[in-house]
């Protein structure tokens, strides 16, 4: 039971983490008969180290699967990470740009897998690292990687699969391109933001009627050159001598039809919408119905085709610019508005998209959603917090078939070939001949599959699926899933789809969607980016315990939080504070207590010592049903206040007085093992420390989660003590306020307005006497204030401290006119928020709490006000 006057997380940590690993306590049985309770970690891009953001999401995690272990489950908490097509290519080539200024074509396809490859082994072990150093209780003997054979088999499964049921099929289409990555991208990977541009309106002469124009609008004048039409609605009276006539497109001189379309809308702009089939969706179905060519005058790379004439070769933007100047050189720019536009930008290298005819893979996703709709309207799977599963449904009400085919090299090759007469066959192995014709001469498809496409299995063919493996019997369906917003449809909604698809069943019950993490100015954390925040440069500097519980106790809803590395030092300080005052209690507790087990006679307990009973029973069951609800900023916040508070600044003062008393020493036993229980999911390493350091033989982790204890809850008890330490708390207010020194002693007058509040007062004068340093308390009903004292008003009674000989009054007055000064902003504060109706109803107990410090507010500005004038002073 020796402790040392300071925990040292440096030497503590790696030695309590080998200790639980090497013991196989992060190990999960699928032979166990006790109630599963899995969870797949969102496995994190190997394209580089985790940021805070990534710690949050994997505290909460640990959390709950460190609570659920003690509360008798057989837990899995599966880990893994992600190959991140797209993403990590782009880091990789980066890379190799900088250091030997080669590209990817320079080195082939072979070699530069080879160093990505190399790039996953460095950064996927480094992630792994983080997450131990953080404490992860992960499962690490089933750590999966989306690239690894098994999964890889998964993969191919379900596109061939799907490929049979002509769910996935390969067609030409308009889709989402990026000019850096050279690849396609599917709606979802394309972030969309407003900037400011321009609308270009453009006459188009109409042929066989000189001077006759039709004029058209358009953001983007470099894709004219590959209009093959002029649309119309067909009921606009404007235009009906002019359907089935031609205009002449401008510059290229191209005859061009004006066709009839209902698609048009003839209340924009002039009525008449230029048609490019092959560089805009709206464009390419209309040319469809219309029977228009669709000509390609851009390229992959984002430079114009020869199909551009004079304007062959030059980059998209530089041909806006040529293309505007010779339109308003011959005339033909009618006009230019400043037009905001909404931007599409590729979601990994931030490039501006651009709509491309391509010929790509596609998933028929109707069908496939109608279930995944289903599942989250009957409750099947819940979103937490529930306004949530309004975005989910948005998307998937209204999906479109999914591109999964990219044109990288990075990830899992489509597992289709082609024999030479263009016959394709999907398999699940490498075939040996076509299944069409017996040809041996196959060569497979150069792309690969959407990194979604794989991750969407994460849930099930990390548990071995395709194969009925006891760890899928045993943990699937998973239990909850713990992510952020911005991947709700990339990623949730497609395991959704895929676990109802391929296992019949929901692949979680609860997705808790946790707050985004932004840097001090307000910015997203990523790693590609360089706005995050290692979790291990605030590891290194204070441990991991200081750090997880900062982050739970900011987890209180999904508002974006500043937690850069200024916003977020002042947190992590006050937890590693409050760890602090944890082990330093605990070092009292045993040097106090003859043995760890040490029990109190239940018949000698004094108030104060079924007060923190009923405060522990109290606070173990609000941190449970936190937990159970997902509320972790209101669970550590309750853990916060119990052991500051009520057992270290209370209790354990107040024991001080008994320490040879075995009712005490009891005491402090059962509320010490009980917290160090409820604390150990949020701060693991300290509490297990501490466990080791009382003589227990069996780790903390494994023990059993502590009852709330309802027979010892006394709310009654709770209420009178709250109130003696509220006049403890307002003669120390007086005191430190007047810089009155902690040994001068003082007089307190307590002036109730009832008598049974009189009476809890007088019941608790010898704790005022004892924790205010009081030597003579008077208690009484409406008794009169001193001439010239301090006060505070408590609601149901006034407290008043003598300051006769004991203060300087013009300190006094000043200080008095800033709390009065305060107290009316907070009060002014509390009255706008209380104005908010829409506020009131959706959080009615936070407005009455509101509510009720506003009065509180009040009832002080008045007895300050009264307070100055005694002294003098105006208030």
């Amino acid at each position: 039971m020796e402790f040392a006057t300071s925990f040292d997380p440096r030497e503590a940590e790696p030695r309590l983490y080998k200790m639980w690993e090497e013991a196989g306590h992060f190990r999960a049985d699928a032979a166990s008969t006790r109630e599963p309770y899995a969870m797949v970690i969102p496995p994190p891009n190997v394209t580089g180290s985790l940021h805070l953001g990534h710690a949050l999401n994997n505290t909460i995690q640990d959390i709950l699967t460190r609570m659920k272990r003690m509360e008798g489950y057989e837990v899995l908490y599966l880990p893994g990470t992600d190959h991140a097509g797209i993403a990590t290519q782009n880091v990789v080539e980066k890379d190799l740009k900088a250091t030997e200024k080669k590209t990817r074509w320079d080195v082939g396809r072979e070699e530069f897998l080879k160093r990505v490859w190399k790039w996953k082994e460095q950064y996927g072990n480094q992630i792994l690292y983080q997450l131990r150093r953080l404490g992860c209780s992960c499962d690490w003997s089933r750590t999966r990687f989306t690239m690894d054979d098994g999964y890889s088999r998964a993969i191919r499964h379900v596109f061939v699969s799907l490929f049979k049921k002509r769910l996935i099929y390969k067609g030409l289409a308009i889709v989402n391109w990026c000019p850096h990555e050279l690849t396609a991208l599917s709606d979802l990977e394309v972030v969309t933001r407003p900037q400011k541009g321009s609308l270009w309106h453009i006459k188009y002469p109409v042929k066989e009627r000189p001077g006759t124009f039709v004029t058209v609008a358009t953001t983007r004048p470099e894709t004219m050159l590959g209009d093959t039409g002029v649309a119309v609605h067909p009921d606009d009276p404007r235009y009906k001598d002019l359907v089935g006539k031609s205009v002449t497109l401008p510059l290229l001189d191209r005859e061009i039809p004006i066709v009839a379309d209902t698609f048009v809308d003839p209340k924009f702009g002039s009525g008449a919408v230029k048609v490019t089939p092959a560089h805009d969706v709206n464009d390419f179905e209309c040319g469809k119905r219309c029977g228009l060519k669709a000509i390609t005058v851009l390229d992959g790379k984002g430079a114009m085709t020869d199909a551009a004439g004079p304007y062959r070769g030059l980059d998209r933007f530089e041909c806006r610019k040529r293309v505007v100047a010779d339109l308003e050189t011959q005339g033909l720019l009618d006009r230019v508005e400043e037009h905001e536009v909404p931007l599409g930008h590729c979601y990994r290298c931030d490039a501006v998209i651009e709509p491309n005819l391509s010929e790509q893979w596609f998933v028929a996703m109707k069908d496939l959603a109608a279930p995944a709709i289903a599942a989250v309207k009957s409750g099947q799977v819940r979103f937490r917090p529930d306004r949530w599963s309004k975005v989910y449904l948005d998307w998937m009400e209204n999906i479109r078939d999914w591109c999964i085919s990219r044109q990288i090299w990075w990830g899992h090759r489509i597992p289709v070939w082609y024999c030479p007469k263009g016959h394709a066959t999907a398999a699940t192995e490498t075939p040996a001949a076509c299944a069409a014709c017996g040809d041996a001469a196959l060569a497979q498809d150069e792309d690969v599959l959407d990194t979604w496409f794989s991750s969407a299995l994460w849930p099930f063919a990390t548990l071995g699926w395709p194969d009925e493996t006891p760890d899928l019997e045993k943990f699937y369906p998973t239990q909850v899933l713990v992510t952020s917003r911005d991947i709700i449809n990339l990623w949730v909604g497609r395991m959704i789809v895929s676990g109802l698809e391929f296992r019949g069943e929901k692949p979680f019950s609860d997705v808790i969607i946790h707050a985004t993490l932004m840097d001090d100015e307000g910015r997203r954390m990523s790693k590609s980016k360089g706005t995050g925040v290692d979790p291990l440069e605030a590891i290194d500097a204070h441990g991991a315990d200081p750090l997880r519980f900062a982050l739970a106790l900011i987890s209180t809803g999904t508002q974006d939080f500043k937690f850069g590395k200024r916003f977020s030092k002042e947190r992590i300080e006050m937890s590693r504070n409050f760890v602090t005052k944890l082990w330093n209690a605990s070092r009292y507790v045993a040097s106090k207590i003859p043995a760890a087990d040490a029990k109190a006679p239940l018949e000698r307990r004094q108030d104060e010592d079924r007060w923190i009973l009923s405060r522990l029973s109290t606070t173990i069951a609000r941190v449970t049903d936190a937990l159970d609800r997902y509320e972790f900023g209101e669970a550590a916040e309750a853990l916060y206040k119990f052991v500051w508070d009520d057992f270290c600044d209370w209790y354990i003062e107040l024991s001080k007085r008994r320490t040879d008393d075995p009712v005490v020493q009891g005491t402090l036993a059962s509320v010490l093992d009980k917290t160090l229980r409820v604390l150990h999911p949020f701060i693991p390493f300290v509490t297990e420390e501490i466990w080791q350091k009382l003589g227990r033989k069996q780790s903390l982790m494994t023990c059993a989660w502590p009852d709330a204890g309802e027979a010892d809850r006394d709310a009654a008890l709770e209420s009178r003590m709250d109130l003696v330490f509220e006049a403890v708390r307002a003669v120390r207010e007086i005191r430190n306020r007047n810089a009155i020194p902690p040994k001068t002693p003082l007089a307190a007058v307590l002036s109730a307005k009832d008598e049974a509040t009189a009476a809890l007062l007088r019941a608790g004068a010898d704790i005022v006497r004892s924790q205010a340093n009081v030597d003579e308390v008077s208690v009484g009903i409406g008794l009169p204030k001193p001439k010239f004292a301090g006060a505070v008003a408590c609601g149901a009674f006034a407290v008043y401290v003598p300051l006769e000989g004991k203060i300087d009054v013009k300190a006094e007055v000043e200080r008095s006119k800033k709390e009065l000064e305060n107290a009316r902003g907070q009060a002014a504060q509390a009255e706008k928020q209380l104005g908010n109706e829409e506020f009131r109803k959706r959080k009615p107990e936070m407005a009455a709490e509101i509510a009720g410090k506003l009065e509180a507010l009040r009832a002080k500005a008045a007895e300050l006000e009264a307070h100055l004038r005694e002294l003098g002073g105006s208030p």
